[in-house]
């Protein structure tokens, strides 16, 4: 289904099955993994944080379960790569067409990348993903990395 995603996906940037108070705790923890693994800067997650204030990336989603895609400008990143939470609670992230509106996520994608026209080509892959409900619920339900990995080969 999307190899360029599974290709990005960083082993210790994939945190599943998580409890988070809100948006901005995701994206410290994730941005902290990303940083760790050199991939970002580490002004990373404020700038990613600081963005989404303004530009916010929830996504209310077919299916039941909504999703959000934090991200920030390239400046911030080293290398590309893309990070994944799953949320055993919803959390919310302002919509992403209506930043007055609450969207509560159980999926966040987090993309490092550092040249815009990757941003948009990215984007667009996890569109695809998010937009097939069963291939979202599967992930949501995945263990592990590998179980991940293997549903969006699929």
């Amino acid at each position: 289904m999307s190899r360029v995603i599974a290709e990005l996906l960083q082993p210790t940037c994939v945190l599943l099955n998580q409890k988070f108070e809100n948006s901005e705790e995701i994206i410290r923890a994730i941005g902290t993994e990303l940083y760790e693994a050199g991939y970002v800067k580490e002004s990373f997650s404020e700038a990613a944080i600081d963005r989404e204030k303004n530009l916010p990336t929830g996504l209310p989603l077919a299916g039941g379960f909504n999703a959000a895609i934090p991200h920030t400008e390239i400046e911030h990143v080293i290398k590309p790569a893309l990070g994944l939470v799953t949320l055993t609670q919803e959390v919310n992230f302002q919509n992403m067409v209506n930043p007055q509106e609450s969207v509560p996520v159980r999926m966040v994608f987090v993309l490092a990348l550092e040249q815009p026209k990757a941003q948009i080509e990215m984007l667009q892959e996890i569109a695809s993903v998010l937009q097939n409900p069963g291939l979202v619920e599967r992930i949501l339900k995945a263990e592990s990395f590998e179980e991940v990995i293997s549903e969006l080969r699929k």
